[in-house]
């Protein structure tokens, strides 16, 4: 993503920080469906950062709520992240991304078996 290589104030240094951190802990833990989730996720979340660092206040107080939406992983036991903490966050990052005229970067949900065919899942073939 264009985020990779862009200048950000220090605020958004440390929102990006904190998604590439937490993204590095749910990978220890996570894979297939929910993996790819989560990657999308924080991907959509950095690319929200780094169009709103020049924005209002307002605009960016939102991106900063859903990073930490998806970070604190408020549903989570322990150190396993639940997959329905994972769709909460999906709905808060969507709902800032349409709020801030960036429908492009919603998540989509994607079917179970979709997903299972597509990294290979020899369950359900």
């Amino acid at each position: 993503m264009a985020v990779e290589g862009a200048r950000f104030t220090p605020g958004t240094d440390v929102l990006i920080r904190k998604v590439d951190s937490h993204l590095a802990a749910l990978r220890a833990t996570l894979q297939g469906a929910e993996l790819e989730l989560a990657e999308r996720l924080a991907d959509c979340l950095k690319e929200l950062v780094g169009c709103t660092a020049q924005a209002s206040a307002a605009d960016r107080g939102q991106v900063r709520a859903a990073v930490h939406f998806f970070v604190l992983r408020r549903e989570s036991r322990g150190r396993l992240l639940s997959v329905r903490s994972l769709a909460a966050a999906q709905r808060v990052v969507n709902r800032v991304a349409i709020q801030l005229d960036r429908p492009d970067l919603a998540v989509e949900v994607r079917p179970a078996r979709e997903t299972a065919l597509s990294t290979g899942d020899p369950a359900l073939r």
